[in-house]
């Protein structure tokens, strides 16, 4: 049959299985939008910022395991998806993203609103095409979705020029995808996978460290069963958080320079590290040459790029985490590794890291902590980047897999507001937390308007010290307490604002007020946004400094670290 380009776009997305879309029309991709009418099963969510596009995209993806969808026009429009396409990049999220361009005989002419898009994008998409034939438009939105969610996930762009959308030709969806060398590695090798087997079963101190791998792959029961066979105590990586339940008797948390100071310990003196589709990142692994100096470790990740990248690996074993783990976890002896569980749990005591500080004053900790109490661990929770996000990989007890979603490659602000936007459409019965920073939250804040309109019961907590926090902290530990743009001292009354977009809203100054804060929030049906006036001078610790080993850590100082 028949169809225009714009049709053709929206056939090949509805064969896809997308159902929801994020963006704004513009002209380049106004033929597009005009004919979305035609489409009532693909549900379009206006944004107020293309950037809210691509990163309430991510946060869907993350969610549900389906393709994110962001749409932009040409120019501008599709410039402001870069950021949310380099976080997606850099944290395997897969989504794909469809602009709009100028019209074929106009390219290269400095048209309005004309941008070399695909040029642009070129470092931050895992790949991007510029269509510029009718009939390739099928083959492309087939392709991009392919290539999006296989392998390594990641984000794909099609720039498509806007005379395309209203061109007709004869519609045909490819039923398979031929893409020469490129054909991702699931299965594991077998005689590397017993390899991996012989050093686990033979290692008398052995970790998982379980990272954004294991929760892409849903490898969440696979890596319950490794830890519980061998009796290996779990690891999370900041990504890697909600892989393994927090309550779990083997989970240690979250390691590295905001990490819990036993996780990192049981690290740096493990003689086997079991890497599950973790890259070692240096917020992880600190000064290299001091990492782990005992370990061994099995390198399990579908993208060969990462293996030996950082580490040294005895095993490296290219594959799907989950489909790797399927096969390797039979060859696995039960253990008990009694004296390494109680050695830990041991360092856990002497070691405290989350044990919360008398305090009269408002902290963010004892905020988080009191919503994960609440929640009993079983919310959504979407962060931004800061103080706020270390803060709850710390204090939030994850109960249940696949809940926690935050910018970590990248380190975006202005995360929390879309991407727990997406979060929530993806999970609609779900309960999501938004935890915010003042900063942050204002670079992203206009899509509370997109999440009144489609009725989303997201609840958000602002941490509002009037600092960009970490920032701040740095400053104070590294650079002589030179605070040298990092105080808001023009913050908006978030109240107020939060009202004029008619959100509940309330303020919380004490923290005799927290628990009917929360609950309150819980209990309303719609959006709430609750400014929580917390101490603005508070440090987040334990804390290894930049490039150094674990032997560095400051868990809790008593007076001021030296590191100036």
């Amino acid at each position: 049959m028949k169809l225009t380009g714009a049709q053709m776009v929206c056939e090949s997305l509805i064969r896809e299985g997308v159902d929801t879309m994020f963006g704004i029309p513009g002209g380049a991709i106004l033929p597009l939008y005009q004919t979305f009418h035609q489409y009532p099963q693909l549900k379009h969510i206006l944004v107020r910022h293309e950037q809210g596009a691509a990163m309430a995209a991510d946060g869907y993806y993350r969610v549900t395991g389906k393709v994110g969808v962001a749409m932009a026009t040409s120019g501008p429009g599709a410039t402001n998806l870069v950021t949310g396409l380099a976080t997606a990049q850099m944290d395997s999220t897969a989504i794909v993203a469809i602009t709009g361009q100028v019209s074929r005989g106009a390219i290269g002419k400095d048209a309005f609103q004309e941008c070399d898009i695909t040029g642009v994008t070129l470092p931050v998409t895992k790949h991007n095409y510029l269509v510029m034939d009718i009939h390739d438009i099928p083959r492309v939105i087939k392709e991009a979705f392919y290539l999006a969610k296989s392998g390594r996930p990641g984000p794909v762009l099609v720039d498509i020029p806007k005379d395309l959308f209203t061109e007709e030709a004869e519609f045909i969806y490819p039923e398979t995808v031929e893409i020469p060398g490129y054909n991702p590695t699931l299965e594991g090798n077998m005689s590397q996978i017993k390899k991996a087997a012989s050093l686990i079963n033979s290692a008398k101190k052995p970790v998982i460290l379980s990272g954004h791998g294991a929760v892409l792959s849903r490898a969440f029961d696979e890596v319950k069963d490794l830890a519980e066979r061998a009796q290996i105590p779990v690891i999370t990586t900041l990504l890697g958080i909600s892989s393994f339940p927090e309550t779990h008797v083997l989970s240690l948390g979250m390691p590295g320079m905001h990490g819990v100071a036993y996780a990192s310990m049981a690290l740096d003196q493990a003689d086997l590290i079991v890497s599950l589709g973790a890259r070692f990142d240096d917020r992880v692994t600190g000064k290299l040459s001091s990492f782990a100096p005992n370990a061994k470790i099995i390198h399990i990740d579908i993208d060969p790029s990462v293996i030996g990248q950082n580490v040294r690996t005895q095993v490296p074993l290219v594959g799907d985490v989950k489909s790797v783990l399927q096969t390797l976890i039979p060859q696995v002896k039960q253990n008990n590794h009694e004296d390494w569980v109680q050695h830990i749990e041991e360092m856990r005591i002497n070691h405290p890291s989350l044990r919360l500080k008398e305090k009269d004053n408002l902290t963010q900790q004892y905020i988080i902590k009191k919503i994960s109490d609440i929640t009993q661990g079983g919310a959504v929770v979407v962060t931004g980047v800061g103080q706020h996000q270390m803060w709850t990989a710390q204090y939030y007890t994850f109960s249940q897999p696949n809940s926690w979603v935050t910018s970590g490659g990248l380190g975006t602000m202005g995360f929390e507001v879309p991407a727990a936007m997406g979060a929530q459409v993806g999970k609609p019965d779900s309960v999501v937390w938004s935890i915010c920073g003042d900063g942050g939250f204002q670079m992203t804040l206009s899509d509370l308007a997109t999440i009144v309109e489609n009725k989303l019961p997201i609840k958000f907590a602002i941490m509002n010290n009037h600092f960009l926090g970490m920032v701040r902290q740095w400053q104070h530990l590294f650079y002589e307490d030179t605070f040298t743009a990092t105080q808001y001292s023009g913050n908006p009354d978030f109240v107020k604002l939060a009202e004029a977009y008619g959100i509940h809203s309330f303020r919380v100054t004490e923290k005799s007020e927290v628990d009917n804060a929360i609950t309150d929030a819980m209990e309303h049906d719609g959006p709430v946004l609750i400014d929580f006036m917390v101490d603005p001078e508070e440090n987040v610790y334990p804390m290894i400094p930049p490039g150094e080993s674990v032997l560095e850590i400051v868990e809790e100082p008593t007076e001021e670290p030296t590191w100036r």
